[in-house]
């Protein structure tokens, strides 16, 4: 793009963007700044935006609101020419998640025919139409028809399963593969779906903006391939090098039956795969190639959408995860009642930055410095009891931003050199955190480790006292980990800085 293309593109009213700190927004911004748009994203927590790297474009604005709250929101939107609306709710029946989005999108709807809005461009799930839809499918259909109720010009875009390193259908595809040599599957394994590669989607959902025919539209996106879901997990396994998986089909696994054991197999939890196995039973291939007309571009396979999400995740080049969309509570009131404490706390012969840096390793792949094994069976035994488990991992292996999901906690708190917090999403009977504190006393550094629990009721009491010997162990020994891993960084930093360079050698 040329200096005067940017300029003039940089004219137009801002686009505003919900659902920026999940899957398919996190990913849209930045794109939509290379095209040269400026954008207005709308966050419930914005410092969980603040931590991306586009964040201090200056072509970005971030303000803070929340999608209910129509008013507020119409003030937000005030000036925007077109409005993304990605937000899901995303929660089982039982927590009425069709309510809720009906909810959210009339709101959304009034706001933006209250600003002027232009457009809306919403990307929901594709499927057959008429009787017969899951709960997940009918709660997009009412979304749909809910956003274009006030006279709004809407851009449908109906999807089926999005490939891409870090969606939520990937990984569950990508878990049961990895770890069922043998699966007993649902009837719905024989369904015809047209699945996508994410990089399809943002180039529809940007190159829209630019195409007036879009405008008012229900466009069906698909991939290359239609397949049923059976033929995906054997591509899945080719990909990952397995074996070949054993696929036995029974009719007696149910939607809540099917979810619960993705729950215990993948890092989703119930609630978010209850609808997802509910809208599998559906059909889900493309009626029409109109939005491929509209809007030209070279769809990858199946395939080939498995083998680059793969190789991203293998890399550690992963932009955004199913899981970075989860809330931010706001820190907790610690005076507001009874708080027990855990605190260790060591020195190291490293640098703040260093040791910084170790601590931010935690979790995932890389493990947890010290008795992993009980971490692993907290993990299965919360998984159990509904909660992520482990599994969720983290979205790199190095890096790690505020609002990032870290195994069974989540990232409320980080401070270059000084500060790391983690606040507990497993099931427990309390509000727990866990905070790191980094102090450099010069060419060494002090690390205080914090562990806090807010119990919840007398089992909350009961808990913490049960688990409390297991502490002793399990943080103390974790600390010593991180100290021998940072000194370790640190040595070889040291020599590698110190080693003569080839023109040192040569001179």
């Amino acid at each position: 793009m040329t200096d005067m293309d940017e300029k003039l593109i940089s004219t137009y009213k801002p686009i505003f963007v919900t659902g920026a700190s999940g899957y398919i927004g996190g990913r849209l911004v930045p794109r939509l700044l290379d095209a040269g748009y400026r954008v207005r994203c709308l966050a419930r927590s914005p410092k969980k935006l603040q931590a991306r790297a586009w964040a201090s474009n200056r072509r970005v604005e971030i303000v803070t609101g929340d999608v209910l709250d129509s008013n507020a929101l119409a003030e937000s939107m005030d000036g925007c020419g077109a409005a993304y609306y990605l937000v899901h709710s995303m929660l089982a029946s039982g927590d009425h998640y069709a309510e809720q989005d009906r909810r959210l999108a009339e709101s959304f709807a009034a706001a933006s025919a209250t600003a002027g809005i232009e457009r809306i461009v919403y990307l929901g799930g594709l499927g057959e139409t008429g009787q017969g839809l899951s709960e997940h499918l009918a709660s997009r259909r009412e979304v749909e028809r809910a956003l274009a109720s006030t006279g709004v010009p809407v851009t449908v875009f109906r999807a089926a399963m999005i490939i891409g390193s870090g969606s939520a259908s990937f990984e569950i595809l990508r878990y049961l593969v990895e770890r069922l040599p043998v699966m007993i599957t649902p009837r719905w394994v024989s369904t015809e779906n047209q699945p996508i590669a994410v990089r399809n989607v943002l180039h529809y959902l940007i190159t829209a903006l630019e195409v007036p025919e879009t405008i008012g539209q229900t466009l069906d996106i698909g991939g290359s391939d239609v397949l049923s879901y059976r033929e995906v997990m054997r591509i899945m396994t080719q990909e990952l090098g397995l074996p070949r998986r054993l696929v036995i089909p029974v009719p007696v696994l149910t939607p809540r039956l099917s979810s619960l054991w993705i729950h215990l197999v993948t890092p989703l939890s119930a609630r978010i795969a209850r609808p997802l196995a509910e809208g599998l039973r559906n059909r889900v291939v493309c009626r029409d190639d109109l939005a491929l007309r509209l809007m030209p571009q070279r769809l990858l396979s199946v395939r080939e959408a498995i083998h680059a999400a793969l190789g991203t995740e293998e890399n550690g080049r992963v932009e955004t995860s199913w899981s970075d969309a989860g809330v931010i509570p706001g820190d907790p009131d610690w005076a507001g009642g009874t708080t027990y404490v855990h605190s260790e706390e060591t020195t190291i012969g490293a640098t703040a930055s260093q040791v910084f840096r170790t601590v931010c390793r935690i979790g995932g792949r890389n493990g947890w410095y010290a008795a992993d094994f009980l971490w692993q069976l907290r993990g299965l035994l919360d998984q159990l009891i509904g909660g992520p488990g482990l599994r969720r991992g983290r979205r790199s292996a190095d890096e790690i931003q505020y609002g990032d999901a870290l195994d069974f906690w989540r990232v409320t708190g980080i401070e270059p050199s000084k500060r790391l917090e983690l606040r507990a999403e497993m099931k427990v009977p309390g509000i727990a955190t866990l905070e790191f504190l980094i102090e450099s006393q010069g060419e060494t550094t002090d690390l205080t480790q914090i562990a806090r629990f807010q119990p919840r009721g007398l089992l909350g009491i009961l808990y913490w006292y049960a688990v409390m010997p297991l502490h002793g162990i399990v943080f103390r020994d974790m600390l010593l980990g991180i100290r021998r891993a940072a000194e370790a960084g640190q040595s070889n930093r040291q020599t590698s800085e110190s080693a003569p360079t080839d023109s040192a050698r040569a001179a």
